[in-house]
């Protein structure tokens, strides 16, 4: 039972260990932030337009075949 004790002691609480983590990150400045949401927000849009496209040629093909 002692041994749990001193076992527990010698480790650093989780809250500890996250906090040292979290300094590693290395976060983006707010240029490549928006950069990078301008890159997303365009190619879901393009995708997106891709998809609507594909979706009205397949319903015409099917309405011409039925």
């Amino acid at each position: 039972m002692a041994e749990n004790t001193k076992n527990e002691a010698a480790k650093p609480s989780f809250f500890k260990q996250a906090k040292a983590e979290f300094k590693k990150i290395v976060w983006p400045d707010k240029k490549k932030v928006a950069r990078q949401t301008v890159a997303v927000v365009a190619v879901s849009v393009i995708l997106g337009g891709f998809i609507a496209l594909v979706d009205t040629v397949v319903k015409f093909g099917l309405g011409l075949i039925l």
